[in-house]
């Protein structure tokens, strides 16, 4: 355990590669190994908190359940379906040979987006227990994604300064990876509703309806606010 909170620690102070930390040969040999879990972990820690907003009576702790894995599959699917494109996109600029660096800093970066969001989890309890209004909570936690995911983003920045002092096409793809992981993400979060779920509603691990954009729907909320429709 005080391996793995080194190792936590590490993560959130960019120092990851710096294999010495670690006295386990676990680590040492399987440096993607730590990543990994801390975004399983304390994934799925945010995911049981943030799914609580109607409790565990009856047959919602179901949902908690759903919540708690879908929050690592959300991280998780995110990074596979952004990575090869990116991957591909370093050996076209001639950045191959510093791929398995990014991997680790790609990685890691995810670790501190799933501390963050754990961080975070009693002020979503305590949201919860302030304010019973669904919507509210639903904004609540999409703040509260927003701020993790300007922490993997000052992280990932923070690591990246080696690539781009030896290449400054690393600048380039660090922005590629932010904008495509972004894009990928938000879509794939809609996909994968419901995360908070409504006490109205049956508990489903993903909403059977029709599949839809999120930008389709994000623009549609803002010009009814606008419309006062």
């Amino acid at each position: 355990m005080i391996i793995f909170l080194q190792g936590a620690d590490s993560l959130l102070r960019g120092t990851l590669r710096k294999a010495h930390t670690y006295r386990s040969t676990w680590f040492r040999q399987s440096p993607l190994i730590l990543p990994l879990t801390v975004v399983v972990m304390f994934g799925m820690q945010y995911g049981i908190t943030m799914g609580s907003y109607a409790g565990v009576n009856s047959d919602r702790w179901l949902h908690l359940v759903y919540t708690a894995l879908k929050v690592p599959i959300l991280l998780g699917a995110t990074f596979l379906l952004s990575w090869p494109s990116f991957a591909v996109t370093n050996y076209l600029l001639g950045l191959g040979s510093d791929l398995k660096e990014a991997l680790k800093i790609v990685l890691s970066c995810q670790a501190v987006v799933a501390l963050t969001l754990a961080s975070l989890s009693p002020f979503i309890a305590l949201w919860y227990y302030s304010f019973r209004d669904y919507r509210m909570a639903l904004l609540f936690n999409a703040v509260v994604y927003c701020v993790a995911s300007l922490a993997g983003q000052f992280a990932i920045r923070r690591s990246y300064r080696t690539l781009v002092r030896r290449n400054q096409r690393h600048r380039f793809m660090l922005w590629v990876w932010i904008g495509v992981y972004s894009f990928v993400g938000v879509q794939l979060a809609w996909v994968l509703r419901p995360f908070v779920g409504s006490p109205f509603e049956v508990v489903q691990f993903i909403r059977t309806e029709e599949l839809s954009n999120a930008y389709v729907r994000i623009a549609e909320l803002l010009w009814g606010a606008v419309a006062g429709t």
